[in-house]
């Protein structure tokens, strides 16, 4: 008996599907909605994925339907995977405009996007979000060495997510690996140059 319903159609509507079918791509998804739909609640990759990102970008949409995308950024870790099915991180103080918590107010309707530029993957959540001011909440998100405050969380269940091909990624460098790196060749450096200076002084 055929399924009727899949996690994708959350993103594959029948509008969606219908360009699918007319660009040729439609059998491709069919099979994977077939034989490996998207996954419902948050994997042991997902999890390891979320904990590893210093970034990501929230999509939220107000009652008009205008949709918004604010850029979320921390230490690694700061967006965290509480269970299965909610992923929750801390709204630090910022510019004061409140869209996002402003447009969550009207629609829960939110979206994750998750990019890892060095692994050139991206991984895409779909659910529904919303604010606390659970103190005890808010404490057990904060990244011990951080200086940002939270003023509020964000809890984020998880309706579907997906993770897709490298295509048109570019590749780039967080600024901690390239200094990183560069620290071990100074290092290198530091040791020739004193290995150079020791011959010299025997010749």
């Amino acid at each position: 008996m055929a399924k009727d319903s899949f996690v994708s159609d959350i993103a594959f509507t029948p509008a969606v599907k219908k360009l699918q079918e007319r660009y040729g791509s439609r059998r491709i998804y069919a099979d994977m909605e077939r034989n490996e739909d998207w996954a419902d609640f948050i994997t042991t990759d997902l999890a390891a994925f979320v904990a590893d990102r210093n970034s990501f970008y929230l999509s939220t949409v107000n009652a008009q339907g205008q949709p918004y995308i604010q850029h979320r950024g921390g230490p690694r870790g700061f967006l965290k995977a509480l269970d299965e099915k909610r992923l929750a991180f801390a709204d630090f103080k910022g510019n004061k405009q409140y869209i996002s918590a402003g447009n969550l107010s009207e629609s829960s309707k939110a979206f994750i996007f998750l990019m890892d530029y060095m692994g050139r993957q991206r991984v895409k959540v779909w659910g529904h979000a919303e604010v606390s001011e659970d103190p005890e909440l808010m404490e057990g998100l904060i990244v011990e060495g951080y200086r940002g405050r939270p003023e509020r969380a964000i809890i984020f269940t998880v309706e579907a997510w997906n993770a897709n091909c490298p295509q048109h990624i570019p590749l780039k460098y967080d600024e901690e690996v390239v200094a990183q790196a560069v620290k071990k060749l100074e290092t290198r450096i530091l040791a020739l140059e004193s290995e150079l200076a020791s011959l010299k002084q025997k010749s």
